[in-house]
């Protein structure tokens, strides 16, 4: 019984941390806009959160009520989405700073849809449930349990993520004195995000 209680607390915890993982900055830095700072980038975690909530709580609810893990078939393929959307992001990163005016940089990166994030947090949740539902049903006994310790680990990484683009926002925002600077801070972003999905992918093919 103290097993299982210290087990669902250090959920909130587990997720707090797994927010900061090198392939969630390298994906959310991507979204992140230098111009509009802390306030921003925080607002852009919490969607990324909310959607890796979902999709993870969705899959691992659905296997702890059924007492199984996730084939090891599937999981490599989800995990081998985040390395196809990392490479995505940062080309795309990349293609829409080299291609924009210095007004367009300014302007245009301030529109980026909500849905956007949300959409990377749901593959990365998809791609981490295999992983964690194993680690929670050597942990804890019991559906209850277990989907309560995916409940906090998903607020845990709400927050984790929701901090981590906020610094990124504030940050950038700060060294980002001039369009032409936020044009080179958006193509770094995308490199970086290219390394981590080429990095992250070419072992899972072979």
């Amino acid at each position: 019984m103290a097993s299982s209680a210290l087990g669902i607390v250090l959920g909130i915890l587990v997720g707090l941390r797994h927010a900061f993982e090198p392939d969630h900055l390298a994906a959310v830095s991507t979204l992140v806009n230098p111009a509009r700072g802390v306030r921003h980038g925080a607002l852009l975690g919490v969607w990324w959160g909310l959607g890796h909530t979902i999709s993870l709580g969705a899959v691992g609810t659905i296997l702890a009520l059924v007492g199984a893990t996730l084939p090891a078939r599937v999981g490599v393929a989800f995990e081998l989405g985040v390395a196809v959307m990392l490479l995505l992001l940062g080309a795309r990163a990349i293609a829409v700073a080299a291609h924009s005016d210095a007004r367009h940089a300014h302007t245009g990166a301030g529109h980026r849809p909500r849905w956007r994030p949300f959409v990377v947090g749901i593959v990365h949740g998809l791609a981490g449930s295999g992983a964690l539902t194993v680690i929670v049903f050597a942990q804890l006994s019991g559906s209850g349990a277990r989907i309560a310790y995916l409940v906090l680990f998903g607020a845990g990484s709400i927050a984790g993520m929701a901090i981590a683009s906020g610094v990124a926002g504030a940050t950038m925002q700060l060294i980002s004195r001039s369009n032409e600077v936020r044009r080179r801070i958006a193509i770094t972003t995308g490199v970086v995000s290219i390394a981590v999905g080429l990095l992250w992918g070419i072992p899972l093919l072979s």
